[in-house]
């Protein structure tokens, strides 16, 4: 399917990109957030931003978002249960 986003002409001079990069970090970005938002595996967020599982893994430290994401007792469970 297609999304189409309606964003001003110069945006991608302003970010000094050019329309490909900045076309892809707005879908980077998109699928990152829903990442974080846990709507999305990393898989299906790879998918969604057009690169690989790992590289996406790897990204994920330029946008503030940690790989892992676990709250205490998650740690302690997975702590417990190696």
């Amino acid at each position: 399917m297609t999304l189409v986003i309606d964003y001003p002409q110069n945006l991608p001079d302003a970010l000094q990109e050019t329309k490909e990069q900045f076309e892809q970090e707005a879908k980077m970005a998109m699928a990152v957030k829903l990442f974080e938002m846990k709507r999305l595996s990393s898989g299906l967020a790879a998918q969604l931003a057009g690169v690989s599982r790992g590289q996406f893994l790897l990204s994920l430290h330029r946008y503030g978002v940690p790989m892992i994401d676990l709250d205490e007792d998650e740690l302690r469970s997975d702590l417990h249960n190696a």
